[in-house]
């Protein structure tokens, strides 16, 4: 039935819990999964008469995202490895992870996007939450919700 799963992920509990359901999923129906990060653009915060004052330069915050991204899709591809499932992992830089996601799984091929239900805010729960509602009415993308 479904052959390429897409998983966005944050690195969050909920979404760990996610993507070991979604590594089961993939190997009971034969799939294989590409794991999604939506890595945040750099913040611009304004004080007083438009000064900029952010003590993470431009290229530092893109290192710290990429790291992050990193970590968090080597814990996918450690559940994908124990269970068997051919897997990848893919990030890109979005503040509208929502779009992020439905243009990965585009892009990526996959007949399904497998998301956790809810999450937090911040930048640990940059893909959970309304980003979920978000998704199932803008893909035309089949969706499958893990509660």
């Amino acid at each position: 039935m479904f052959k390429h799963i897409l998983v966005p992920t944050d690195g969050s509990e909920l979404s760990r819990t996610t993507i070991q359901h979604a590594v089961a999923f993939a190997r009971e129906t034969g799939a294989r999964l590409t794991a999604f990060f939506a890595k945040p653009e750099y913040p611009v915060t304004y004080f007083g008469e438009g000064a900029l004052l952010d003590p993470a330069t431009p290229e530092r915050f893109a290192e710290m995202a990429d790291n992050q991204a990193r970590e968090v899709l080597a814990f996918v591809a450690g559940e994908c490895a124990k269970a068997g499932v051919p897997c990848e992992g893919v990030s890109a830089v979005s503040d509208v992870p929502y779009e992020a996601i439905i243009a990965a799984a585009e892009t990526q091929g996959c007949d399904l996007i497998f998301m956790a239900s809810h999450g937090r805010r911040g930048i640990s729960g940059f893909l959970l939450g309304s980003e979920t509602n978000k998704v199932l009415t803008h893909s035309k993308i089949p969706v499958l919700v893990y509660r």
